[in-house]
């Protein structure tokens, strides 16, 4: 429960700082990555909706644009783009013929692994550098951030 007595200030200049360091984070990582990567780098909006149907296999085409807060038309052409390089594949609703659940394919999910792997790495490297005061202060903050996470993938925001 959120400690109602924080000073506004505090909360501004903590969320001012979490939108500084979050995306140069993922940039620096993208980065890292991207050099050792062999394999093209995928659109932004493609590697969400493969991350999303990796997560949450048979998800339908309505459920993916939700969870993406995107239209199911862009999502959809999304779906066909990954579906014609061979990352994802659809299967028909058994029931309802219109229905399409997606799947990554296997050469989706030995991409994605790798690259979590060198993100992981690069980031284990850096952790390294680290003081021990850091790193118990990061450890700590891993549950905050997780539920921060939720809280702004919640419907109710």
């Amino acid at each position: 429960m959120p400690d109602p007595t924080a000073p506004d200030q505090d909360i501004d200049r903590v969320a001012s700082a979490l939108v500084a360091v979050l995306p140069a984070l993922q940039r620096g990582l993208e980065r890292k990555v991207a050099k050792e990567f062999p394999h093209p780098r995928l659109p932004d909006g493609q590697l969400a909706l493969l991350f999303l149907v990796e997560e949450h296999e048979g998800i339908t085409v309505r459920e993916t644009a939700e969870a993406l807060l995107m239209k199911p038309n862009n999502v959809s052409a999304l779906v066909s783009q990954l579906t014609d390089r061979g990352l994802l594949e659809r299967r028909q609703d058994a029931a309802d013929k219109r229905i399409a659940h997606l799947y990554p394919t296997a050469t989706a999910r030995e991409r994605l692994a790798a690259a979590r792997a060198l993100k992981e790495a690069h980031l284990t490297g850096s952790l390294h550098h680290l003081t021990e005061g850091e790193l118990d202060a990061l450890g700590a903050a891993v549950g905050a951030l997780t539920s921060l996470n939720r809280h702004l993938h919640s419907p109710i925001g």
